[in-house]
């Protein structure tokens, strides 16, 4: 169900102007279960709500729709960051070995194109520059430098199949670096949304509560209902 209410929402979502989106300042999981238990605890007092302008139908009973479609997104931010956060930790367990096969390329192209002087200077260029980009680019670079020049490579015994393992980890460590930098930014198109979700779903719970506290603010029995409980604890 949280699916479809995210599906039934998600152009909704998307229109909320990023000024107007709230920080989320408690626990999804935590407002997603206060939401739910105060759509329960304010059924009875249908009545009372509407009598002071409450508008059951946008408020009310939308809010089950609000809250799964924030379910969902939370549920789709947790999984991309999680990939993320993969991507950085396969990043920093394959990246030594990436830069270590580029100091074995450059070695063994300096000594193989040393009578060479173009290829040597191809060389010195490529060897230039720092930064995991720049590793990743001098890595195609080479591969294809060296498949361009075989018979100086071949000469000293050079591996060749080193050069087919350059292109395949220049590919996978630039895909490795684009999914890892983006757990530094946390900027995500579905973090966003999961934002948009919340302020949605925090504009109908704020208008209930609102509103039962000041209907109820002379019984406190019924007046607790609409009141944080995580915020409340927070403050104590």
């Amino acid at each position: 169900m949280s699916k479809e209410n995210y599906e039934t929402k998600f152009s909704l979502l998307k229109s909320i102007p990023l000024e107007e989106v709230k920080r989320i300042n408690m626990p999804v999981d935590s407002y997603l279960q206060e939401a739910e238990d105060l759509y329960v605890w304010a059924q009875e007092d249908k009545r009372a709500l509407e009598a002071v302008g409450l508008n059951w139908i946008i408020y009310m009973e939308d809010l089950p729709v609000r809250a799964g479609a924030l379910r969902h997104a939370q549920s789709l931010w947790v999984s991309e960051r999680y990939g993320r956060e993969e991507a950085r930790k396969e990043w920093d367990l394959r990246s030594p070995d990436a830069y270590a096969l580029r100091e074995e390329l450059l070695n063994a192209f300096r000594f193989a194109f040393r009578e060479r002087e173009d290829l040597l200077s191809r060389t010195q260029e490529i060897s230039t520059g720092f930064g995991h980009a720049d590793m990743i680019q001098d890595l195609s670079d080479l591969a294809s430098l060296g498949n361009k020049n075989p018979q100086e490579l071949e000469k000293i015994m050079f591996d060749m199949e080193q050069l087919t393992t350059a292109e395949t980890t220049a590919a996978t460590m630039a895909d490795l670096l684009a999914r890892a930098n983006e757990t530094r930014t946390d900027n995500s198109a579905e973090k966003l949304v999961r934002d948009q979700a919340y302020t949605h779903l925090y504009n109908a719970v704020a208008e209930v509560r609102e509103t039962g506290r000041y209907v109820f603010r002379n019984k406190p029995t019924r007046r607790k209902g609409y009141i944080s409980n995580y915020k409340k604890r927070m403050r104590a």
